[in-house]
């Protein structure tokens, strides 16, 4: 609460300015200032107002509209009017906002929203200052504003690097602040490499760039992480939350589900720099592109993460449906930044979307052929697999074909065998029937008879095993994963109050009236709505798009409600800078790794985190960009740094998900489902987060505990939190204990001889940077401490070491091992490990 105050603060500081001008101003000292609708006015009527006097005409009261100036100005059935224009006296909208009356005052005092004196002051001011109105600033076409021109107040050792920083710049001129200066070289790199992989850089990574003194070193370190394969899975990491990926199908039974093969396509399409425009597209409709790829259908994947409900007595069509709505409100969040699925039971509250808006939208994906269920299913070849896919292939229907001729001339002999076989060597069940005639036995006793016949034939077992074994073979290169298919047209229905049952009128697919319209002649099917949700007039796709970018560089969008654009959202910090970044992007050709460059080239960008106590109260958020972002990080990355610093990290891409270490508590969840899982082996141990099997019910416990969503729905951010339980997972959890041991080994075998060496070693490998002495002191302080401990108790020290990672190198001192396991669990748990530097 106290950061949302603060942050209210900031971006409405110019409200307050205001009210001190307009109270300057009654003393005739000057003329009251303008007062700003769209800054001022719309959110104490958003906020205040809407529920009863907005959109929704089923919610609104007295038959009073305030979100549209015609409405709000005209006559109410009582004859009097809400807003006079230029009269505050006249209009009852002031006189009900300031009587004393309880019965009467508005807002109502059981709604709990009164207003304060300040924002009666503000609406006051408007009305007298003609009551004017204007369209919301997100269902505005972004326009692009002239670059600022170069601020005074910027450092000689910071300067400006290109556009951001002059919005930015300019914009802490005004508020009488200065930048932060450059952070250091080594903590940038650092921070750069988190922020790009998910990863922080090696040590030769470090060592080179400290040693390249050419004047764009930073720039080329950049182009090397945006070309590494580990940027696709860093922020495929991201789009998981925002396709609610998972590996199990949901509900209460929640089975296994095969859609990995998504994931790696969507891994492969981010490395790859696929337009984001293509990106989509092919996401929401690739299936329908002219001659579709395999990979473009695959990439529909992203919408058959939906959930399904296997449990007998559901009702398929009620849960396709619901798969259906999870759609809408998932591509509406995703790609336009609303709250559109507030219109699913009725019309939105405080938005301009209708709820026969919404099931015009609900019409668009209302005709695939999936059901409340898995299928349809492509068959398709793991990543890189495709030729091996193929000879196996061609393998298994030779081996199928020499099978089939096998058999039928085993089923030919089976006569002759019934008659030769010693009927004392039959299975019980089997003796009656073969007494039979052929036209007494049932089908199923005959074909149990054949069976047994042909297991009694070596040529026919031999064939048998051969195709089992060419199968198996090609299974490991080969999967099969849900996507679209466009079925026969559905009628669609407005769903009175949601309810899928209950019917209303008849609705054709379409867009919502506030943004901008399709085509002439346009036929809406999903590829024509992924055309139109990227077309360069939608005035939210840009701003959302480029928001998202910024919110994972800095810890927080310039819109800080990334998932709510409209009257409920948070306004902009710096909206000129947010426009020209969504018309740079669609400029450019929707490239996103163009952009993350953009971004993390800025000055602003490379400024230090350091905050001192003043700057703390005035820009508690980093609102103003006044510093680098420090914040601490994803699940994932906490995760991954630690086992990649240990030297465990796989660095193996693709594939099925894994099963890493978890804790085991031998329960089991609705229908016998064991919440435990046997550990993956070899280097699927310790693969990076994403690959985790993702189970919608039983999510891996460490990565919830790091606020990780458990994505039934989607999630476009995480809230971050701070808990004891996240200490005592990167304390005692065994993926933490393991890596503290491996790191343990890797500082004795690489620090050199001397504890201090070795500290300091340690240090510079988890923070990146060269360590101060006391830094190193410290550390050498804790070693001797623990070291004194150990060494009398051998079996105390014996388990530290060695469980679970296992026995040590041979000659190996274990009190030693031991006592740098315990300084590595603390190096794994320093804030500054933790956080973004």
């Amino acid at each position: 609460m106290k950061l949302a105050t603060a942050t209210t603060h900031l971006i409405f500081g110019s409200t307050f300015l205001f009210l001190n001008s307009a109270n300057t101003a009654s003393g005739g000292d000057a003329p009251p200032r303008k007062v700003d609708f769209s800054r001022d006015v719309r959110p104490l009527l958003s906020r205040h107002c809407f529920q009863c006097h907005g959109p929704d005409e089923q919610a609104r009261q007295a038959d009073l509209r305030l979100d549209e100036r015609s409405d709000a100005t005209g006559e109410l059935p009582g004859g009097s009017r809400a807003i006079v224009p230029g009269d505050p006296a006249a209009s009852s909208l002031i006189e009900r906002i300031t009587t004393p009356d309880a019965s009467r005052v508005m807002p109502p005092p059981e709604i709990g929203k009164p207003l304060a004196p300040a924002d009666i002051e503000i609406l006051r001011q408007w009305i007298q200052q003609e009551a004017e109105y204007a369209r919301h600033w997100s269902y505005i076409p972004p326009r692009r504003s002239p670059v600022p021109v170069k601020s005074t107040s910027e450092r000689p050792d910071n300067p400006s690097q290109n556009e951001i920083d002059a919005f930015v710049f300019s914009r802490l001129h005004q508020e009488g602040l200065a930048p932060a200066g450059p952070t250091e070289p080594e903590l940038l790199l650092r921070r750069v490499s988190l922020d790009l992989t998910g990863l922080p850089p090696s040590l030769e990574e470090a060592n080179q760039f400290q040693a390249d003194d050419r004047p764009d070193a930073y720039e080329r370190a950049v182009d090397r992480i945006l070309a590494s394969p580990l940027y696709g899975e860093r922020w495929g990491a991201m789009w998981l939350d925002l396709a609610r990926y998972g590996d199990s199908q949901g509900y209460i039974h929640d089975p296994p589900r095969s859609i990995w093969r998504w994931r790696d396509w969507l891994i492969e399409a981010l490395n790859a720099n696929l337009p984001y425009d293509r990106f989509t597209i092919e996401m929401l409709a690739g299936d329908l592109l002219p001659d579709a790829t395999d990979s473009q259908r695959i990439a529909t994947g992203f919408h058959r993460n939906t959930t399904n409900n296997t449990e007998g007595g559901s009702n398929a069509e009620e849960y396709r449906h619901a798969s259906v709505v999870d759609r809408v409100n998932t591509t509406m969040q995703v790609w336009m930044g609303t709250t559109f699925g507030c219109a699913q039971c009725h019309t939105h509250k405080y938005d301009p979307f209708s709820h026969k808006e919404y099931y015009e939208v609900f019409a668009v994906f209302n005709s695939t052929e999936d059901s409340n269920s898995e299928p349809p299913l492509l068959e398709i070849a793991h990543v890189g697999r495709e030729k091996e896919r193929e000879r196996n292939r061609q393998i298994v229907a030779e081996a199928r074909k020499r099978h089939e001729e096998q058999t039928v001339l085993t089923d030919s002999k089976e006569p002759d065998w019934e008659q030769s076989v010693d009927r004392a060597t039959l299975p019980a069940d089997l003796m009656e029937v073969i007494t039979r005639s052929t036209e007494q036995r049932s089908e199923e006793q005959q074909r149990k008879l054949r069976d047994h016949h042909r297991t009694t034939v070596p040529e026919w077992m031999a064939s048998q095993a051969a195709l089992a074994a060419a199968q198996g073979e090609l299974d490991k290169v080969e999967t099969t994963t849900p996507v679209f298919k466009e079925g026969a047209e559905r009628p669609t229905y407005v769903a009175i109050r949601g309810e899928f049952q209950n019917r209303g009128e008849q609705v054709r697919p379409g867009v919502p009236a506030v943004l901008h319209p399709l085509p002439p002649e346009a036929k809406l099917d999903r590829l024509r709505f992924a055309e139109w949700l990227m077309d360069s007039a939608n005035p939210l796709t840009g701003r959302v798009t480029v928001n998202r970018l910024w919110q994972e560089l800095f810890g927080i969008g310039l819109v800080e409600s990334s998932e709510e654009f409209g009257n409920q959202g948070e306004p902009p910090s710096h909206p000129e800078l947010l426009d020209w970044l969504a018309t740079e992007m669609i400029r450019t050709g929707w490239d996103t790794k163009n952009m993350l460059r953009r971004i993390v080239s800025s000055a602003a960008y490379r400024q230090s985190s350091y905050v001192s106590d003043e700057l703390a109260l005035r820009d508690p958020n980093n609102r103003l960009i006044s510093r680098g972002p420090r914040v601490r990080l994803p699940a994932e990355t906490v995760r991954d740094q630690a086992l990649f610093v240990a030297g465990l990290l796989s660095p193996k891409l693709y594939g099925p998900p894994v099963h890493p270490p978890q804790p085991v508590n031998g329960l089991a969840a609705a229908f016998g489902q064991s919440t435990d899982w046997e550990t993956s082996r070899g280097e699927d141990r310790h693969r990076r987060a994403l690959y985790t099997r993702w189970r919608r019910n039983l999510p891996y416990p460490s990565m919830i505990t790091f606020d990780a969503p458990e994505r039934s729905v989607c999630s476009l951010r995480r809230t971050r939190t701070n808990t004891p339980l996240q200490a005592l997972v990167t304390l005692n959890d065994q993926v933490y204990v393991e890596a503290a041991q491996a790191l343990a080994r890797r500082i004795m075998t690489e620090g050199g001889d001397t504890t201090a060496s070795r500290a300091a070693y340690g240090l510079r490998l988890v923070l990146t940077r060269s360590p101060a002495e006391q830094e190193t002191n410290r550390l050498v302080q804790l070693h001797q401490t623990v070291h004194a401990t150990l060494e009398t108790d051998l079996a105390k020290a014996t388990p530290l070491a060695t469980k679970p990672l296992g026995p040590l190198p041979l000659a190996s001192d274990t009190v030693e091992a031991a006592t740098w396991t315990v300084v590595g669990n603390v190096l794994l748990n320093l804030d500054e490990f933790l956080s973004k530097p």
